[in-house]
């Protein structure tokens, strides 16, 4: 009997201990999001968490030191879980969020929070906010007074963190820095009407007496002009002075002191391998071959009369490849759209219920920024995702790129992979609202070829259009590595481009210099497509004529932007579970 009373008593031992660590995991997970969302105002307003609505990041010196010794707190909680205990799903989660907090931990001691400045936006656009933010009432209104009342704040932060940054020699590159004055300069207005951070008052919501809504505007024109535009103005005068004459003229991350390691630890981030960049810098090469060879095969078919640097120019130059009227290019992405989104039910079981809009990138910013961009819906859902496509100078917009950037911004790429994620319920808000760039962006460029299953890509230089997207982010892989640790010259990274990829010489430029500003981040798109690919290629195989790419699709997104190596995991469970499914009863 009391052999029996002992097991019963291990039983309930283990039973408590299962408990309690999934308790601590779920106590950790819910600590580690609401200190997301606190250290991180901006981002929390762009889920649609009003809770912090009146702050903006804290950028001080002080502020990044304490959320490093609470990120390793956060860490040590990670590491001091049973690992054994818990199911997969949550084994997987607790290494996603190790591998969030490590990486961020890793790489604070290479002084990137004190470099804050980038030519393509923060401190000196801070009213581009207020798109994210919802104005549906007098309290809505109110939170982003309060917000813009505290810019003067935080450009007082952002000057002091960045100079402390410049007398340890950590400067961005010139060739970029020097761009910034002139976008503050948007901001140096003489009267707060014409201030960018006005647009915000122009049309607030009819539920607002016009008394009330008179009295929030003067207020608004009181703060703008009494503080915002008085910290600009500070700013350039920073930047001009003391910040501009001391920025490097080099541009790889390896000619700061241990950049060669910190960019060794961003290709990890930014592809989530063990890849090194000389690894990745000959797959980039391999791939540019490859892509090459395929591009060569449509010239042949298409029968011009020329070479692959004439078709080109032919490409670049061709009225009958642009539009003429901005408006014109904005209804074709809409076009693009609306005939893309009825088919996607033919690759996908799941859709996500959130929709989203396609509007103009504001023409403060379209001189600086890509092709076209999105942002995610708001996790309450009051916002829809948006895909920003550039009107900028519509003569160098080429009409065959309009399919591929709807796929690859809307769906079934960015919008369809994030708007998904996010209404996977199931999962904990760390999985949903964020991730990994080797997925997403992997994904992003995955789906573009999706297009031949849709229909699209009906003529040659469609088809064209095609491989030279997936040749542009090939180059961007030996271009990236290139600039960071082989020592290339701007020069020479835009000279390869324009070697090998059918593109305008602005965009050309504004990818380097985004590479340039970015370290690290053109990695992830090349390398997560190739792991999907490889994925498909394999459940094909196994499966044979039992494959179905409506389900491989729902499970490869059905766990959100994972790690390439958590989501190959993930992936052969499945097919293990698919295949044990299908092998008959002896």
């Amino acid at each position: 009997m009391s052999r029996v009373l002992v097991i019963i008593g291990l039983v309930l031992c283990a039973d408590a201990t299962l408990a309690d660590t999934v308790a601590d995991f779920d106590t950790l997970l819910v600590d580690h999001w609401e200190w997301t969302l606190r250290n991180s105002p901006a981002f929390a307003s762009r889920l649609g968490d009003r809770r912090y609505n009146r702050l903006w990041r804290d950028l001080s010196r002080e502020a990044a030191s304490t959320r490093q010794a609470e990120r390793r707190a956060l860490l040590a909680r990670v590491y001091a879980l049973p690992k054994t205990e818990l199911s997969d799903d949550k084994r997987l989660t607790l290494e996603f969020l190790r591998r969030k907090l490590q990486q961020d931990a890793d790489e604070f001691r290479f002084g990137g929070h004190l470099m804050p400045f980038s030519h393509r936006g923060g401190v000196q656009n801070l009213d581009s906010i207020a798109r994210a933010v919802p104005f549906e009432s007098i309290s809505d209104v109110e939170d982003w007074l309060a917000r813009m009342a505290a810019i003067d704040s935080l450009i007082e932060q952002t000057i002091e963190t960045a100079d402390v940054g410049r007398r340890r020699g950590l400067m961005p590159p010139a060739v970029l820095m020097q761009r910034l004055p002139d976008q503050v300069s948007a901001q140096l207005v003489e009267d707060g009407r014409d201030s960018p951070f006005f647009e915000a008052f122009q049309t607030l919501p009819a539920s607002i007496d016009e008394n009330v809504a008179e009295d929030l505007r003067s207020r608004a024109i009181e703060i703008i002009e009494g503080e915002i535009i008085p910290a600009y103005r500070r700013l350039q005068t920073f930047l001009t002075d003391t910040y501009l004459p001391d920025a490097r003229q080099s541009i790889g991350l390896a000619s700061l002191e241990n950049g060669a390691d910190w960019y060794e630890q961003l290709a990890i981030r930014y592809t989530t391998t063990r890849m090194t960049p000389d690894e990745i810098h000959r797959l980039g090469l391999d791939e540019v071959k490859r892509i090459r060879d395929e591009m060569l095969a449509v010239i042949d078919e298409l029968e011009f009369d020329g070479d692959f640097q004439a078709l080109v120019e032919f490409l670049q130059s061709d009225p009958q490849f642009f539009f003429e009227d901005p408006e014109a290019l904005l209804a074709a992405y809409r076009g693009a759209a609306k005939r893309i989104d009825p088919e996607l039910v033919r690759l996908f079981g799941t859709l996500p219920r959130m929709p989203y809009g396609i509007e103009p990138i504001p023409d403060a910013i379209a001189t600086d920024t890509t092709t076209a961009y999105y942002t995610r819906p708001a996790s309450d859902g009051r916002r829809a995702g948006i895909v920003w496509v550039n009107l900028n100078r519509p003569d160098l917009r080429p009409r065959y790129e309009i399919e591929l950037l709807t796929l690859r911004q809307a769906a079934p790429g960015h919008h369809l992979q994030i708007a998904l994620q996010q209404e996977l319920d199931d999962l904990p808000a760390l999985r949903r609202y964020s991730g990994f760039a080797a997925f997403s962006e992997g994904w992003r460029l995955y789906s573009e070829a999706l297009g031949y299953e849709l229909g699209l890509f009906a003529d040659p230089y469609s088809r064209f259009g095609q491989l030279n997207s997936d040749m542009w982010h090939a180059l961007r892989l030996v271009i990236d590595t290139g600039i960071h640790y082989k020592g290339w010259t701007r020069q020479q990274a835009i000279d390869f481009l324009k070697d090998h990829a059918a593109k305008s010489e602005l965009d050309i430029t504004q990818a380097v210099d985004r590479c340039i500003d970015n370290p690290g981040h053109a990695l992830a798109s090349k390398v997560g497509q190739l792991k999907m690919l490889a994925l498909r290629r394999d459940a094909e195989a196994a499966l044979r004529n039992r494959f179905d790419l409506r389900d491989f699709h729902d499970r490869l997104l059905g766990g959100g932007a994972l790690p390439l190596d958590l989501l190959e995991q993930r992936f052969n469970r499945w097919l293990e579970a698919e295949l044990a499914a299908t092998v008959p009863a002896p």
